[in-house]
């Protein structure tokens, strides 16, 4: 007898497996049973299992008979003229949903051609096996497996046109490209996903070659004549918000110009840009340490004598300031009721990121890299036709990723802009190279896509053709404004007087184990103790009992408060979250004794 279990669950017993399971499938496919049910006999453990829980992964795919399809010409013909739905193809058992494990008993055929006796399904498409980001990456089944991947996480960082309300919207951290384009090699999925009212891209003029040793490793070369003319120019969008809170008492925070007498005013020069009510006014140009929103807050902590004369406790400031290294054009500002009735100000900054050197672009290859130069355009090489490339793109990036359809795009990409019609790109079902060679060949260019190119610092020809063409290229989220950060001296922690963390505090930057490493094999051992004293501190220590002695600093006098003035007292030098620790120790009664030595 053979167990049967109903999501996970033992249900019984049956006699014959096989006939039991066919029984359940052809009765799902006449509509008897709900599409959603999957069942597999697994003949190693010899057990029937039936799934019908929710939250599983299923797949519709094409039934297979004797090696035929049941979904005909007849059937694709109807479903064109619209006689026909996707739902009643499911509902004749012509499509079935399979989950995880009753494709492990399937014979997934997939295309046409592959067709075989044994065959139980087909795919509907070959493209279902991708996820929509990976399908929009043209011609990859030339790519490896990882760069698709790749591809398809780069493309989700991409800047574009996200959303059309964009103007009335307050979004947190969203950039926004000036002049989005439509891809010349397009793949399926752009048509079904309406891509062209929100693209995130360009259609640049590529050529593969070296650029005086500028684009070494992953580092791209760009046309300053493209940068002014609009190439790949975004903005940035980020809000601040206030809200009048209410707080027990009666007390409330008041939006206004603070007064002189409250607790942490800035100065007068911070609060230049706000209007009467205490907001900024829109196009206002905003740097570090700006105040766009004036704001006073009752005292945090009242004691029973001032909560009833309210007056003389002077309130405190806490106004919304730009951080360190933030700067913009006030953009929006509106006014408007939280979901608890209190008024809330949401005001929106706008900042215009034009191209600069370290700012990341990539193909829809995964072939990712930042701008190392942005060279004048009189000195970008130029085409015999007079065409200069907006992008300069090393050759080394090709051999060792294997990425054939960033080429394949690049000859797909001038064919289309020649012949003016758009390229097919889709996976498994491209339009193949040949042809496109062909026609680009008719259109009076060489077939394999090179030129003839001159050196536009000299005007002498190149020894070399040079691979040109067009291609659809992004630029990422990532740019070198909002990351350039330096430090000399700045705020430091409470607690262990170290530097703050992060580039919005004004924070330090950590120097970690591996890079303590390169200091140690340079063998430079002074500049390793100046880089480790960030906290550096000067501790007085008994040396009979070995533990921190006490300094008053009046009596210019150090005592050891365990063994009184009778003690010797040195002072040693060391990081303050090392005393911080010998404290800790103390407190779970740890006797942390320093024995002192090398004494001169």
């Amino acid at each position: 007898m053979t167990d049967v279990y109903l999501n996970n669950k033992f249900a019984g017993n049956i006699k014959n497996p096989e006939d039991f399971v066919e029984r359940i499938i052809n009765e799902r496919r006449m509509g008897k049973l709900p599409i959603t049910i999957n069942c597999r006999h697994n003949k190693k453990s010899d057990e029937v299992r039936i799934e019908s829980s929710g939250g599983r992964a299923v797949r519709p795919l094409i039934v297979v008979k004797n090696g035929k399809p049941l979904l005909s010409e007849k059937h694709i013909e109807q479903l064109k003229k619209n006689d026909l739905l996707w739902s009643d193809l499911v509902k004749q058992g012509m499509i079935e949903y399979l989950d995880a494990s009753e494709e492990e008993n399937a014979l997934v055929a997939f295309s046409e051609d592959e067709l075989e006796e044994e065959s139980t399904h087909l795919e509907v498409n070959p493209l279902d096996i991708l996820g929509l980001a990976t399908s929009f990456v043209p011609f990859g089944h030339y790519n490896h497996g990882v760069r698709l991947s790749q591809g398809s996480k780069n493309q989700k960082q991409a800047i574009g046109f996200y959303m059309a309300n964009f103007y009335i919207r307050i979004d947190m951290d969203v950039n926004l490209l000036h002049y989005p384009q439509y891809p010349i090699v397009k793949t399926l999925t752009h048509e079904t996903l309406k891509y062209e009212k929100h693209p995130s891209g360009q259609n640049l003029i590529v050529a593969v070659m070296s650029y005086e040793g500028y684009n070494m490793e992953d580092a791209i070369v760009i046309n300053k004549g493209s940068v002014d003319r609009g190439l790949a120019r975004s903005t940035y969008y980020r809000p601040a918000n206030v809200e009048e809170r209410r707080y027990s008492g009666g007390l409330i925070d008041d939006v206004s110009i603070p007064d002189k007498d409250v607790n942490g005013f800035r100065s007068e020069e911070d609060y230049k840009f706000l209007e009467e009510d205490g907001i900024i006014y829109p196009e206002a140009k905003v740097g570090e340490g700006d105040v766009i929103i004036g704001k006073t807050s009752p005292p945090r902590f009242l004691n029973a004598l001032e909560e009833f004369d309210l007056t003389s406790s002077s309130r405190r400031e806490s106004s919304v300031a730009l951080k360190h290294g933030e700067r913009g054009i006030v953009d929006f500002v509106t006014l408007t009721e939280n979901v608890e009735g209190n008024k809330l100000i949401q005001v929106r900054l706008r900042d215009q990121k034009i191209p600069e050197i370290g700012d990341k672009f990539t193909s829809r290859h995964g072939q990712k890299g930042v701008i190392s130069i942005v060279v004048p355009e009189e000195d970008i090489p130029f085409s015999a036709s007079g065409i200069k490339p907006d992008l300069i793109f090393s050759p080394h990036g090709i051999p060792s990723r294997m990425t054939m359809a960033h080429m394949i795009e690049l000859l797909a990409g001038k064919t289309g802009c020649l012949a003016g019609r758009k390229v097919d790109g889709t996976i498994f079902s491209s339009e193949k190279e040949k042809n496109l060679r062909k026609e680009l060949l008719d259109l009076g260019f060489s077939e394999d896509g090179c030129e003839t190119m001159y050196n536009g610092i000299t005007g002498e020809k190149y020894k070399a053709r040079i691979f040109i063409g067009n291609m659809y290229y992004l630029k990422l989220k990532h740019m070198v404004s909002n990351k350039v950060h330096s430090r000399a001296r700045g705020p430091i922690q409470l607690l262990t007087r170290q530097p703050t963390e992060g580039r919005a505090n004004e924070g330090g930057l950590r120097l970690g184990e591996m890079e303590k490493d390169t200091f140690v094999a340079h063998g430079t051992s002074l500049v390793l103790k100046e880089r480790f004293d960030s906290d550096k501190t000067i501790v007085p220590i008994c040396e009979v009992c070995g533990l921190i002695a006490i300094n008053d600093s009046r009596k210019e006098t150090s005592f050891c408060p365990v063994c009184g003035e009778n003690s010797e007292i040195s002072n040693v030098e060391m990081s303050y979250a090392f005393k911080l620790m010998l404290d800790e120790m103390k407190s779970i009664t740890i006797y942390p004794k320093l024995k002192l030595k090398g004494k001169y």
